[in-house]
């Protein structure tokens, strides 16, 4: 998965190999180096174990994060076991603290009793203990300039207060009869972009109409609504924000708050496309009166001043007659909070450390330089 283009800096684990792997002499043919690569990654691979470290050992590695610096730390370690020379971490400025999820509960109290499925919007504030809060749902409208999204809040304001508000309407996943694309052509791009969203932020891609149009002068970019929106459920005194996660089969993706600052977001979880639908059917359930929902939350949530500064890692294989020559190898190490980024990239790190690990074993084993 890619990540969003508001995370600006992707950290790498970068192995630098600025060797050539040739035949020592003429009879070392190149075949039996081929070989012996073969027979070293299949006989005595490593990936298994390192994934295992990145992924159930250290987990979630958001940047900045303590997960990720003891992710990096034992990299830097495990690339120094296997022999790779001036293995290290390399600072660099970050710009925001760390953040991490410590602990999160979530329930329907009433009308009835539930456990709700869902994860916490990276670089939001905790609840600071146990909240228990009545529903109200926003459906902002579509497309807005600024004085219609100012003129729709103005009529909602006095009904978020001490409140949880839902944002928008119960989202339907797209059913699929047959595999997805392996490539999309430029009409698919062009609906992909229109519209549609995914979780963690309202709407999604350009904010253009639904036919794919671009939309009137004035209207708001989507940076522009959310920001508008956590700017106004604070001062209206909303006490979380709830989104839909919108995606089949209780899959969440949970990204971040765009600012980074916790005192310009509310608590905020992105709750699976099953809960947040029941819910909003309760709520609107006109038989016995539009149902008043109310939800429980209990999210511990920690900023890390430090994560300011985050790592590269790096180490290396010296090269000989090729010593100006580099090879980069790398993968990014870091990973968002509501996994254990094992495919976004743990896998990818894992195999570039393999790769690096295969050549230097080579190398030490004689025969190859």
């Amino acid at each position: 998965m890619r990540a969003p283009l508001f995370i600006r800096a992707l950290l790498s684990l970068v192995v630098l190999l600025n060797t050539t792997v040739v035949p020592q002499s003429l009879s070392t043919p190149e075949a039996e180096i081929q070989t012996r690569i073969r027979q070293e990654a299949m006989n005595n691979s490593q990936i298994m174990r390192t994934l295992h470290y990145f992924t159930d050992v250290y987990g979630p590695r958001l940047t900045g994060s303590p997960n990720h610096e003891a992710a990096a730390k034992w990299a830097v370690k495990q690339m120094a076991a296997w022999g790779l020379a001036n293995a290290h971490l390399e600072p660099w400025n970050f710009g925001h603290d760390g953040w991490s999820n410590e602990r999160t509960s979530a329930f329907i109290v009433a009308p009835i009793k539930e456990t709700l499925s869902c994860e916490v919007l990276a670089w939001t504030p905790g609840t600071n203990g146990t909240i228990s809060a009545s529903v109200v749902q926003l459906t902002l409208p579509e497309n807005p300039n600024k004085e219609a999204l100012d003129n729709y809040f103005a009529a909602q304001a006095d009904k978020v207060k001490g409140k949880i508000a839902l944002i928008g309407k119960h989202q339907i996943p797209m059913v699929r009869f047959a595999p997805n694309n392996l490539r999309m052509d430029d009409q698919m791009l062009a609906q992909r972009m229109a519209g549609g969203g995914f979780g963690g932020r309202p709407g999604g891609g350009n904010r253009g109409g639904s036919d794919g149009q671009a939309p009137p002068p004035g209207t708001l970019t989507t940076a522009q609504v959310a920001e508008a929106l956590d700017a106004f459920l604070i001062k209206s005194g909303a006490v979380l924000r709830v989104n839909d996660g919108g995606r089949e089969h209780r899959q969440i993706r949970a990204f971040n708050n765009r600012s980074f600052d916790p005192k310009k977001a509310l608590p905020t979880v992105i709750v699976s496309n099953e809960d947040y639908g029941r819910i909003t059917r309760i709520l609107s359930n006109k038989e016995f009166g539009s149902t008043p929902v109310e939800l429980e939350f209990n999210i511990v949530n920690r900023f890390h001043p430090e994560g300011k500064t985050s790592y590269n890692t790096i180490a290396e294989i010296p090269g000989t007659d090729k010593a100006d020559e580099v090879i980069m190898l790398g993968g990014h190490l870091d990973s968002w909070h509501a996994a254990t980024g094992a495919t976004d990239n743990a896998i990818g790190c894992a195999m570039m450390m393999e790769a690096a690990r295969i050549l230097q074993s080579l190398i030490q084993a004689g025969g190859v330089k």
